[in-house]
């Protein structure tokens, strides 16, 4: 077969496209006319009304079980590793509420153990039966009230400085990092968890641990009594909703199904597309209701803000901390709503691009003129990619399905799943195609039975 030059090369590529966009204008002109020569020869198995009703439901299904599955990804992905768990848990040591509350809590259970009053009367009574005169015996009785007062308020500001130190916020973050089974344990109900939630949907602190510590601060300040404190076991209720008990069986129900329930949605979103008679109007409807149910999850969060505030017991935690506990809970789960709904917009904006509409067939027509141009324009100047380009042509289906199945690797796979991972993805993929457009060297030959000069495009 000839080779053609350079110059041949360009000038039959134009005149091909040029054909090729006519003929594709003359079939959006007459796309109602029949095309029977066509259909004889290639006859189509057209599939039923009811191929597409399975689509819809399976589409229905999985955009339904959207919101579980991301619920239950948030519980096994963030809850389940140590290092979130502190991060998410540790802060809340450093909440000026919650640190007055525990150290409140902490002095009330002290004097309930140890009468303070009676001791410091016992030590006054034992000074002056050692025989003081008169006016020191009534000096010093006059002294026991005052005395009892400043040990409790030696008591207060000592617990007080402790829960507000870092030392306090140390604590807490070990014992989290220490015992990470404290969440399970938590959410199961368990009396020698850390933090416990009662039937009733209290959730309470241990003291036992605070008091210890507290204790043993007194002794080494020379309080002697503070001996005679003893391992106090009371769990102290911080925040109280009776939607709670509820919230632990979902989140035992998600954990057992955060390993596999995501994948249970997205395989039943791809069957629907598969099976849909026009695929890319159902993987545009796929993402479409996607993008819906994660806007649910999200409005639900912030809906469910506002109801836990609300049904707060202001008695036992201001407004402002009920805000904080609630918005560390939910900040991990409504980010990967978030990510999630930017991902089904992604997808929609894909199909809809690669789809056989007319607006982006005439997009792909013009980016790849656009491509053409300056292939053309770099030969002309000597500057070509060889055979390597007639290489990457040959095999630019498989090139293109690779960079696919990397960019949903990333998406699937990547955690934490973020808006910003998605778009950029998307951008890297993208600019990789349009590389691999533009280095692409398509090879055109002549066959040399014909007398024609209309050229065929063959790979070498």
């Amino acid at each position: 077969m000839p080779r053609l030059t350079n110059a041949d090369l360009a000038r039959r590529v134009a005149a091909l496209e040029a054909e090729n966009a006519a003929l594709r204008n003359r079939l959006d002109e007459n796309a109602t006319e029949p095309l029977p020569e066509i259909v004889a020869a290639e006859p189509k198995h057209e599939r039923g009304w009811a191929w597409t009703l399975l689509a819809v439901v399976l589409i229905v299904i999985g955009a339904i079980l959207a919101p579980v599955a991301v619920v239950a990804s948030w519980a096994k992905v963030q809850l389940t590793d140590t290092d979130t768990f502190v991060a998410t848990y540790a802060p809340l040591a450093k909440d000026p509420g919650v640190q007055q509350y525990v150290t409140d809590q902490a002095v009330k259970a002290i004097q309930e153990h140890v009468d303070i009053p009676q001791l410091t009367s016992q030590v006054i009574d034992g000074i002056t039966g050692l025989g003081t005169g008169p006016v020191a015996t009534r000096a010093l009785d006059a002294l026991k009230a005052p005395l009892a007062q400043g040990i409790v308020s030696l008591i207060q500001s000592t617990v007080g400085r402790f829960v507000s130190s870092d030392a306090f916020a140390q604590v807490w973050q070990d014992a989290l990092r220490a015992s990470h089974t404290q969440l399970v344990a938590t959410m199961q109900g368990d009396p020698k968890a850390a933090i416990a939630i009662g039937s009733d949907g209290s959730v309470g602190v241990q003291l036992g641990p605070i008091i210890d510590r507290v204790k043993q601060l007194l002794e080494d300040q020379g309080i002697t009594f503070a001996a005679q404190i003893p391992s106090i076991d009371r769990t102290i209720t911080v925040a109280q909703n009776s939607s709670i008990p509820t919230l632990q069986v979902f989140y035992n129900l998600a954990i057992a199904a955060g390993a596999w329930l995501p994948w249970v949605s997205i395989g039943l979103l791809a069957l629907g597309v598969i099976v849909a008679r026009r695929r890319s109007l159902a993987l545009i409807g796929a993402a479409c209701a996607l993008g819906v149910a994660m806007i649910v999850v999200v409005a639900g969060i912030s809906i469910g803000q506002i109801v836990f505030i609300a049904s707060a017991s202001p008695a036992l935690v201001p407004a402002g901390v009920a805000r904080t506990l609630y918005t560390t809970i939910s900040t991990a789960m409504k980010d990967t709503g978030v990510a999630v709904l930017v991902l089904a917009i992604v997808v929609a904006i894909v199909a809809w691009y690669a789809g056989p509409f007319t607006v982006p067939r005439r997009l792909r027509g013009f980016f790849g003129s656009g491509v053409t141009w300056v292939r053309e324009s770099a030969e002309r100047h000597g500057i070509t990619t060889g055979r390597a380009g007639q290489w990457i042509y040959a095999q630019r289906v498989l090139l293109r399905s690779a960079v696919a199945v990397i960019a949903a690797v990333v998406v699937l796979f990547v955690r934490p799943l973020t808006p910003a991972l998605i778009i950029w993805t998307l951008v890297i993929a993208a600019v990789v195609i349009a590389i691999l457009e533009l280095v692409q060297r398509p090879v055109i030959t002549l066959p040399e039975d014909t007398d024609d000069d209309t050229p065929v495009m063959t790979v070498s």
